[in-house]
């Protein structure tokens, strides 16, 4: 298998205000968000990384992306060091994350064309590109509608659309589904096993069960930002689903602590 995405040992340390330790119920100053975490994707699969809410599955994607630096560790995508070559790794991936808020004043049209350019799109490629994403995702009637008008699934449709404007076969999206109806889920998530058919690499982060049982080649559970196990869905669920796993592998972690 041909390795894309390496994670050696990333490490994350947050210094907390007075107002985060008493949100969090802790007199610690800081919060390793993610700690010496390590792990592998390979090309043409879709990883996902399962944890709950706090575990550091947002932290790590936003390091792999370049959005923040590690306090240790390192990260490479296709041999570049995220540490190193922001620049270069942000040619080479795209990135969509729930919290990704487009300009209200603008609309899509104009976003796709102006995200093109700035990655050096032709445009005779960038209008083919965008009639097709456009159509796939029902956005072309809606290209000239301003991003504040427009519904929620909508506004996620536009973002996962600008996020691959470049057309990149490295793709991180955080929480894909978070916050969205049914119909357009659905969409989404037929949209990332098209993706993975044309051999693209997909990281995702989620704490829903479904989500990776129906996309994910392999699968990294991590709590509190450690790497409890991570291995194929198939030798995870040999034994039992994927929910029983999850559990069983948090309760034995508490025990530990």
């Amino acid at each position: 298998m041909e390795e894309v995405l390496k994670v050696s040992n990333l490490t994350k340390i947050f210094r907390l205000s007075n107002r985060q330790k008493k949100i969090n119920k802790t007199k610690e100053n800081v919060k390793v968000a993610v700690d010496d975490l390590s792990f592998s994707a390979y090309k043409g699969e879709i990883y996902g990384l399962l944890g709950p809410n706090g575990a550091g599955k947002t932290t790590t994607l936003r390091i792999i992306s370049t959005l923040i630096k590690a306090d240790k560790g390192d990260a490479f995508v296709n041999g570049v060091s995220v540490r190193n070559n922001p620049k270069e790794i942000r040619k080479m991936i795209g990135f969509l994350t729930s919290e990704l808020k487009l300009e209200d004043f603008f609309t899509p049209e104009y976003l796709f064309d102006y995200f093109s350019n700035l990655h050096g799109i032709a445009p005779d490629v960038r209008e083919e590109r965008k009639h097709k994403l456009f159509s796939k995702f029902g956005v072309d009637t809606f290209k000239e509608v301003k991003v504040g008008n427009l519904s929620t699934g909508m506004k996620q449709k536009v973002s996962l659309i600008i996020s691959l404007v470049h057309d990149p076969d490295f793709i991180i999206f955080d929480e894909p589904t978070n916050g969205l109806d049914v119909i357009t889920a659905k969409t989404v998530t037929d949209f990332l096993l098209d993706l993975k058919a044309q051999g693209k690499t997909i990281i995702l982060s989620t704490h829903i069960f479904s989500l990776v049982e129906k996309l994910c080649d392999r699968v990294g559970i991590i709590f509190d930002g450690k790497m409890i196990v991570s291995d194929t869905l198939a030798n995870l669920t040999a034994q039992s689903d994927l929910e029983s796993v999850f559990f069983n592998l948090y309760e034995r972690e508490g025990q530990r602590q």
